[in-house]
């Protein structure tokens, strides 16, 4: 039985689910971060001392971090599709999962929050401009880089995607301007063909 905590808004929770669905797990999900609470009770940080979402048991395996979770579910189940047996295009993918969090998920979290979790007179222009800045910068370095594979590391599908995919749908969704991105675009495009994309990362931003 695979067990996840976390609230299905999370876009750190939304990989997981995503690649749940890619590799046809079937899990018991709890709502549990944001407005749900249960972060700080003395069972929950016995899993995740972090005291954030996500959270996935399998078994006796308890793992937290969102990309070190969709690394584990790839391995365990996805050997040769979401993890690629070859090392070099696992390290392909692999970078791009580290990348995002390191460049990208800075300048979109301050995003979310600024423009969608705060009302307008609320908002913080600098911060908003900074990091619409940043995130325009981030985008353009993927554009450049995106090889002539459908896909982040090539051509399948792989935890590159599980990473970016997410990030990708929280630009396109938000009221910001953006480049023009010819093939991030039609990468997003093939995303939202996926049925686990649409389920899981698709519903409106909140």
């Amino acid at each position: 039985m695979i067990t996840l905590w976390g609230r299905a808004n999370s876009i750190n929770v939304q990989k997981v689910l995503w690649t749940c669905e890619e590799l046809g797990l079937e899990i018991v999900r709890h709502d549990v971060g944001g407005p749900y609470g249960g972060t700080d009770t003395p069972e929950y940080r016995a899993m995740n001392p972090n005291g954030l979402v996500p959270t996935l048991q399998d078994g006796d395996v308890t793992v937290w971090e969102s990309n070190a979770v969709v690394r584990y579910l790839a391995a365990r189940y996805g050997a040769g599709s979401l993890w690629p047996e070859d090392p070099g295009v696992r390290a392909a993918a692999d970078k791009w999962m580290d990348w995002q969090l390191s460049t990208v998920q800075p300048h979109q979290r301050t995003l979310i929050l600024q423009v969608v979790r705060t009302p307008p007179e609320k908002r913080d222009k600098a911060a908003v401009a900074a990091a619409m800045s940043g995130a325009a910068q981030a985008l353009e370095l993927l554009e450049g880089a995106f090889g002539d594979g459908p896909f982040v590391a090539g051509t399948g599908l792989t935890i590159a995607d599980i990473a970016l995919g997410p990030v990708m749908h929280r630009f396109v969704a938000l009221d910001v301007p953006r480049p023009r991105l010819p093939k991030l675009e039609a990468w997003y495009a093939r995303l939202t063909d996926r049925p686990g994309f649409a389920r899981h990362v698709m519903p409106p931003l909140s």
